[in-house]
């Protein structure tokens, strides 16, 4: 009989678990059940030592963990809701760990005072705006492949990088993979792998007169020194950067439809932690704690959502989104605060290019409007 491969292995207790997702038995699953749940999962995401099979001297307390999060997701799956939780890369971690890990966008009250001030009118809902029904700026080029912050706090470098990428794409047609690890390197306005502020990276760029590319300047994942060479590399540059109108999710969906936008949300909670798949409709607050990357909203069955882009790798969510739900009612913030802090760099034209001679002399390229 030929041996069924690991991945064939997974996908049959997948099945089984979505089995007992729906069912309304008042028996779980036995620990044997749930151990050969978890070493398919461990191998899954590649946390098998491969000397015993097993984590080692921590794997009794990874594996309660694991087990009280497979019960949560048992529970929150049996019930009819527009989403799904499940054995994503963060299984195994409790809800503490998640959050001092993964959430590192700074909450300021104050600023965000500031910044409902100093709001541009340019994305201002008027009555008489039409807006398209559906956006989507990953199937127009605009978005680059889902990256991952890894056990870093660097949420705010990737939600940045990832609206400059889209309006350079958007402006000169060219999609340029750019460099999270000098933001966390360079900008000394924000905290690196400790947290960070999207408008702050913006004026770091902007000052900077630029950032270098992703391959130039590789993500580490780790609080670096500075690297003045790179640093001096100026491919992408964008002219400013501006703030959507606070509490307004007609502002917001103005402003997406125009542009991939840098906003901040809670993602503190259990449920999205362990997100899967469909329009999170979950329980969150507004004491905003991660930063991510709104590319597009659209309508399914008749409920409205986001489509955000997370920083968590391909093996969270779908394929690395989420979709949030949209136009709330009872609530101005949006869902989990998105709508309160969203901002979005600004690009007029070309960058502003050095090119080099056949006789290593330079001269200026294309520069900016």
């Amino acid at each position: 009989m030929k041996k069924m491969s690991p991945l064939f292995n997974f996908s049959l207790f997948l099945f089984f678990f979505l089995a007992y997702s729906f069912s309304m038995s008042a028996a779980w699953r036995t620990d044997e059940e749930v151990k050969e749940i978890y070493e398919l999962w461990l191998e899954k995401h590649g946390k098998m030592n491969q000397k015993n099979g097993l984590l080692g001297e921590n794997d009794d307390k990874r594996f309660e963990i694991f087990k009280d999060n497979l019960k949560f997701i048992d529970e929150h799956n049996s019930e009819n809701r527009t989403y799904k939780v499940g054995l994503n890369r963060f299984a195994d971690l409790t809800n503490d760990e998640y959050r001092s890990i993964y959430l590192g966008t700074k909450n300021d009250p104050k600023r965000r005072i500031m910044k409902s001030k100093n709001a541009s009118l340019r994305y201002a809902f008027q009555a008489a705006d039409k807006l398209p029904a559906a956006v989507d700026w990953r199937a127009r080029g605009a978005v680059s492949p889902i990256k991952d912050q890894g056990n870093c706090g660097s949420c705010w470098a990737f939600s940045t990088i990832a609206t400059v990428e889209a309006i350079n794409q958007i402006r000169t047609g060219e999609l340029i993979a750019l460099s999270e690890q000098e933001l966390v390197d360079c900008d000394s306005s924000d905290s690196g792998c400790d947290g960070g502020l999207m408008d702050d990276a913006f004026q770091f760029i902007i000052a900077n007169g630029g950032i270098d590319t992703e391959v130039d300047y590789p993500y580490k994942g780790l609080n670096g020194q500075c690297d003045p060479s790179r640093e001096n590399s100026k491919i992408v540059t964008i002219d400013s950067y501006e703030d959507v109108p606070g509490n307004n999710e007609k502002a917001l969906q103005k402003a997406v439809a125009h542009q991939p936008v840098s906003v901040a949300i809670e993602a503190s909670g259990r449920a999205l932690q362990l997100y899967s798949s469909g329009i999170f409709t979950g329980k969150c607050g507004t004491e905003l704690d991660h930063g991510v990357v709104i590319v597009g909203y659209g309508t399914e069955n008749g409920k409205d959502y986001w489509i955000v882009r997370n920083s968590w790798g391909k093996s969270w969510g779908e394929e690395g989104h989420f979709r949030m739900e949209r136009n709330v009612i009872g609530t101005d913030t949006g869902k989990c605060g998105i709508a309160m802090e969203a901002s979005y760099p600004i690009k007029y034209g070309q960058n502003k290019a050095k090119i080099e001679t056949k006789s290593g002399a330079e001269m200026v390229g294309r520069s900016s409007i």
